[in-house]
């Protein structure tokens, strides 16, 4: 694990989107990290219908979700506004 990027605990739910939002930060800067319902259903092969149920998939499954947003980062795979997607 690479020491320089940090993630928050602070979790969202974004209703228009269908993604959870989490936080990482690296050197100070904040980068928006998105998983959408799609992924965490493929992972998690549960039906994502809402915020209770996407925040309980995320959570059960966050060390990797974290990971793989991690890598995603130190390749610098930013989206046009600068965030991560997992999809």
């Amino acid at each position: 694990m690479n020491q320089s990027i940090i993630f928050t605990d602070q979790l969202s739910w974004d209703e228009n989107r269908k993604v959870v939002v989490f936080m990482g930060q690296q050197s100070g800067n904040l980068i928006e990290c998105l998983v959408s319902a799609g992924y965490l259903q493929n992972l998690s092969q549960l039906q994502i219908d809402d915020e209770a149920m996407a925040l309980k998939v995320f959570s059960e499954y966050r060390f990797d979700l974290e990971d793989l947003a991690e890598e995603l980062i130190e390749a610098e795979e930013f989206n046009q506004l600068g965030q991560i997607e997992i999809n």
